[in-house]
């Protein structure tokens, strides 16, 4: 039996060179739906919203919490926020959160975060750090699922406890977490434990390895301590001595599948990765890729089209190095479908530093890898208005006068890091006005040879000594009192702030 190696054995991170490009997040051609309101059900194969409307998630991993770090990382080069405003932009809907459960004892200690980047997670413990980020999320539209990624934070375990971290512990913490966020309509959803293997089986009845019956106490211990959560449940490895990925195997719920207390709350969800990973069997068979729909449907697919539960893809990846890999990834997308009727998906990884598979951003923690996210831009639905009808529209109305004299708006420009031959800034526009700004575009010069070699949350172009940054569809529109926050990286000298900016033509107080 092939065992598939480590899909995210992290390796230290080298920091690419930067790129001369500019970050513009891309928007498919449909109109992305709402993430959905409140917590979310399922009925059959489709997950519903409170108001019993379909929904899907088209998410990230941002892994971190579970590693010794005790925080998601990247904290150490960005903040936060500008992290998940990046996430929000580029369309994905739901952000799929590791953790270990030793981040929850007493001595770990968040390492790894550059405070003067991140100055309100200054003090907090693992779990606070999570609860900023989770609010912060929230309020953009994101949806979080808690994925118990390690039991310990130096490795993964096959089964779902070990001496250190007995099931009981595994469980406590479960409720721990459905207790605290109970009410928090962010987090709807618990994976229970990554990547069950050998010893672990599914339907074999033993209790010490038996991880159906595992995820079935587990779930309902959760369920009990709060009845609004999903209880996602991975596969095993290998059924009835057919391997495939670690947890991608659930033949067995066929036979076996899982029972909880509370009915509409049951996802399963399957991991599979391309030849970065593995080269497995079926990627050197004559047949590839067409052989790839029959895979699919055995191991985890069939649960869907046969419309038995919802199925959650909760990690796929691929450096794209090998051609294999891009045409499988081109296929699984098409697999999964589109609309909020397809697979869900949570793509693997946010973070650059997932040594088997790369990630949506490059080395240097901030622009993107446009390659890799022009597979999954059509199959995106984008985390929508928060605050109001998911259906409608988040921007307002962008064909109306963005460049009335109504407009009074403020700027705050910071040189946040150089070197010698560039620098990185951030620039804040506020909404100084008593009406909402629909559509912006902001315009200032720079005072010497400064050249933009790329930046992040708008669409930056630059004439000559003259640079414009113009809203994207997420952060296009500015209510009264708000605020949105663009940033650059440019070569030249850092300079002082501008003296003067303009916004939709109207000059803002600096």
């Amino acid at each position: 039996m092939i065992l598939p190696q480590r899909p995210h054995r992290l390796v230290p991170l080298i920091l690419a060179a930067l790129l001369a490009l500019v970050f513009v997040p891309a928007v498919p051609g449909a109109a992305r739906a709402a993430a959905g309101t409140g917590y979310w059900h399922t009925d059959g194969r489709q997950l519903l919203d409170a108001n019993g409307r379909p929904v899907r998630m088209t998410g990230i991993n941002w892994f971190g919490a579970e590693t010794s770090n005790h925080t998601p990382h990247g904290l150490w080069t960005r903040n936060y926020k500008d992290m998940l405003d990046q996430i929000e932009g580029l369309g994905y809907n739901t952000l799929r959160l590791p953790y270990s459960n030793e981040l929850f004892d007493s001595g770990s200690t968040p390492n790894g975060i550059d405070y003067y980047k991140n100055p309100g997670l200054s003090g907090l413990d693992g779990l606070q750090i999570l609860d900023e980020i989770i609010e912060y999320a929230g309020g953009l539209g994101l949806k979080v699922v808690l994925d118990r990624h390690r039991p310990g934070a130096a490795a993964q375990s096959a089964l779902w406890y070990t001496d250190a971290y007995p099931e009981s512990r595994w469980i406590s913490d479960w409720t721990m977490l459905a207790e605290h966020y109970a009410g928090n309509t962010t987090v709807i959803g618990a994976d229970l434990h990554n990547e069950p293997r050998e010893p672990a089986c599914w339907g074999c009845g033993d209790r010490a390895r038996d991880w159906r019956l595992a995820a079935e106490r587990a779930g309902n211990a959760i369920l009990g301590a709060n009845p609004d959560w999903l209880i996602i449940v991975e596969g095993v490895d290998s059924y009835e001595n057919d391997p495939y990925w670690w947890g991608g195997n659930l033949q067995g719920a066929a036979e076996h599948p899982v029972r909880l207390d509370v009915p509409d709350r049951l996802v399963y969800s399957a991991h599979d990765y391309a030849t970065s990973v593995h080269r497995q069997p079926w990627f050197e068979d004559p047949s590839f890729p067409s052989n790839l729909a029959g895979i699919w449907d055995r191991n985890w697919g069939y649960l869907h089209k046969s419309d038995v539960a919802p199925v959650l893809l909760g990690e796929f990846g691929t450096t794209l190095a090998d051609p294999r890999d891009q045409t499988w990834l081109r296929t699984l997308m098409a697999y999964l479908g589109e609309g909020t009727g397809g697979i869900s998906f949570t793509f693997w990884s946010w973070n650059p530093n997932s040594g088997d598979t790369g990630g949506i951003l490059n080395g240097d923690w901030t622009t993107v890898d446009t390659g890799k996210q022009s597979y999954l831009d059509p199959y995106l639905l984008g985390a929508g208005d928060p605050g109001g009808d998911p259906g409608g529209d988040p921007g307002g109305d962008p064909g109306g006068d963005p460049g009335t004299p109504e407009i009074s708006c403020e700027v705050g420009y910071a040189v946040q890091s150089s070197w010698d031959g560039g620098f990185n800034a951030q620039v804040t526009i506020t909404n100084s006005g008593p009406a909402a700004v629909n559509g912006w575009t902001l315009a200032f010069a720079f005072p010497g040879d400064q050249r933009i070699s790329q930046g992040w949350s708008a669409t930056w172009s630059q004439d000559g000594d003259d640079v414009a940054a113009t809203g994207l569809d997420w952060n296009s529109a500015i209510a009264p009192g708000a605020s949105v926050t663009v940033g650059f990286s440019a070569t030249g000298a850092a300079a002082a702030a501008p003296g003067a900016f303009d916004l939709n033509d109207q000059p803002c107080e600096v």
